[in-house]
């Protein structure tokens, strides 16, 4: 391969299908930070090119498209996935061919790879503040409502830890739905909802019924001044997809906000506007794929190569001016230190900032460093 020769990227993000609304935030990301690095005389004066496919929303999908760049288009690191189910699929074909993954999305933790840089929150940095926010505030007894896979079943059991450690802690109903539910379903969970009359409601669904659940609870007359919805993941993308004022008054815990003031969020923001149009919104999934190009693009530079073996020790402990703060990826575990922050959606469709880190907090992906007591919870459970 000659030196000017272009370096090809792989991008796996779903331009259709359920998640397609969240991935297609994270191939905004990728894309912006591409055209900035090639506009400043790409890595080491080669041009970056994402090779993209669409992989539907759909796990094996991706372990195919992910095989597909390894093998036919000679990609050394591929960027996408939204859902744990996604990386999980991808994660032995990665590992088989020795090839990097940057996973840009936050997730229930409990895994490592070398084979991947988890680039999104730990439950340390987004869990952990929601709930002590959300039992300070509003009490700790708790309705869940998730989508059907491993990511809402591995937050709620993290969710449920965390909140037996609070006297009056309980889970009043636990429920899961498919990623192509309803409306009527929702309706159906927030009569549910009404009945057991929880402190708050925590929320796990994902993708485009992300709006079902909200419009559901606007339209039963509940009120988020007294019984809103916490969430790890509705971002200003899925808000976008709500009519106007749905999500306001309910909250989510997330290292970025569209609206965190600072100077390169600032910058990026202005670039993507440009770029996109102002009305298309950004999230953290959005800045987590910007951020990690960018990371990538350096440590490439760095290492003349992006062959796994001679890129990694320019990754592990690198450190990224990034649009939440100075981000790092841990040497150790492969994930993010980050800045933990809670948000309350309003009336235009961003995040209010009520609590945020000054300092970025290390990533504890298992949990070991969390006071949370036995694994066996004590809590009183119903539903399915």
């Amino acid at each position: 391969m000659a030196l000017s020769d272009p370096i090809k990227v792989g991008l796996l993000c779903s331009q259709s299908c359920s998640t397609a609304l969240l991935e297609m935030s994270q191939w905004r990301g990728s894309v912006l930070a591409m055209e900035e690095i090639n506009e400043r005389g790409g890595v080491a004066g080669r041009e970056l090119v994402a090779v993209h496919y669409d992989a539907c929303s759909d796990p094996a999908t991706f372990r195919e498209l992910a095989e597909r760049l390894i093998i036919k288009d000679n990609v050394n690191v591929i960027f996408g996935g939204y859902t744990s189910s996604s990386r999980k699929a991808m994660l032995p074909v990665v590992e088989k061919h020795n090839r990097l993954l940057i996973y840009s999305q936050q997730y229930e933790g409990f895994e490592y790879s070398d084979n991947i840089i988890y680039s999104g929150a730990s439950p340390n940095q987004n869990g952990v503040p929601l709930a002590d926010f959300m039992t300070e505030a509003f009490g700790a007894r708790v309705y869940m409502v998730g989508s059907s896979y491993v990511y809402p079943y591995e937050c709620n059991r993290t969710m449920r830890e965390l909140l037996s450690q609070h006297p009056e802690g309980a889970i009043l109903g636990e429920r899961y739905l498919d990623l192509e539910a309803s409306r009527d379903q929702f309706a159906a969970v927030v009569e549910d909802i009404r009945r057991e009359a929880p402190d708050w409601i925590f929320s796990t669904v994902i993708g485009e019924t992300v709006p079902y659940l909200y419009e559901a609870y606007r339209e039963a007359g509940f009120d988020p001044a007294t019984m809103p919805i916490a969430s790890l993941n509705t971002s200003e993308t899925e808000i976008s997809a709500m009519k106007i004022g749905v999500a306001a008054g309910h909250f989510t815990a997330a290292p970025y906000f569209q609206s965190v003031d600072t100077p390169e969020n600032r910058a990026a923001l202005h670039r993507h506007q440009a770029r996109f149009g102002e009305q298309q919104p950004v999230d953290m999934n959005w800045e987590s794929a910007y951020y990690q190009m960018h990371m990538y693009a350096r440590a490439f530079e760095l290492a003349g190569s992006d062959e796994i073996g001679k890129i990694m020790p320019h990754l592990l402990g690198a450190e990224f001016a990034a649009p939440q703060g100075r981000v790092r990826i841990d040497p150790v575990n492969h994930h993010m230190a980050l800045y933990p922050r809670v948000g309350r959606a309003n009336a235009d469709g961003q995040f209010s900032i009520l609590r945020e880190s000054k300092l970025a907090v290390p990533p504890d992906p298992y949990m070991t460093g969390q006071t949370l007591g036995n694994w066996v919870t004590n809590l009183s459970t119903r539903g399915n």
